[in-house]
């Protein structure tokens, strides 16, 4: 499958710095171009295609919260909501390897109207399924490639998945004002 990538695209090495958050204590890295923080579940690329990829989420009209508990006990990488309630799920695949070994993201359809897959530009887009979207991104930028195709969600469904989302948006909103609030997603 042939790509054209947008300027946004053009793979620049990420300045990296080490950043110790006195607040929370923890050690994390960043780019010196704009912050991404890493919690020690994601590796620096998967927090790169994150990044691009909310941007162009964000560019597209959506809110958008990153490892979001769903009601199956699973964790979304990105759950992205319209205004107009849509919810889309970006699982983010860093190599080809973790896309071998995790099994587990035809179940988000579950959990979303649309889903997709967010890669780097040198990941192998032949080997992803063609009935998911695909978001080619970087730590500047991304680019809608193929849309998914719509699975609309049950009504009590995105209730429930809104109500997470809001939820999950308030307490990290508030642990960001006071670090010392626990949250409980």
């Amino acid at each position: 499958m042939e790509q054209t990538m947008s300027p946004a695209l053009v793979r620049r090495p990420p300045a990296l710095v080490e950043c110790h958050l006195a607040a929370a204590g923890d050690s994390a890295l960043v780019s010196a171009d704009s912050a991404v923080a890493l919690d020690g579940r994601q590796s620096v690329r998967a927090a790169l295609i994150a990044r691009g990829s909310g941007r162009l989420l964000v560019q597209l009209g959506f809110s958008l919260v990153s490892e979001l508990k769903l009601a199956s006990g699973r964790r979304a990488d990105l759950v992205a909501l319209s205004s107009n309630g849509e919810v889309w799920i970006v699982e983010i695949k860093s190599c080809v390897a973790d896309f071998r070994a995790d099994h587990k993201w035809p179940d988000y359809r579950l959990h979303c109207d649309r889903l997709l897959f967010a890669v780097d530009p040198a990941f192998p887009t032949d080997i992803l399924p063609d009935d998911v979207g695909l978001i080619i991104a970087d730590g500047h930028g991304a680019e809608l490639i193929r849309a998914a195709p719509e699975h609309r969600l049950p009504g009590p469904t995105r209730k429930a998945l809104t109500l997470r989302f809001a939820r999950a948006a308030a307490l990290r909103l508030h642990a960001a004002i006071d670090p010392l609030v626990g949250l409980s997603e």
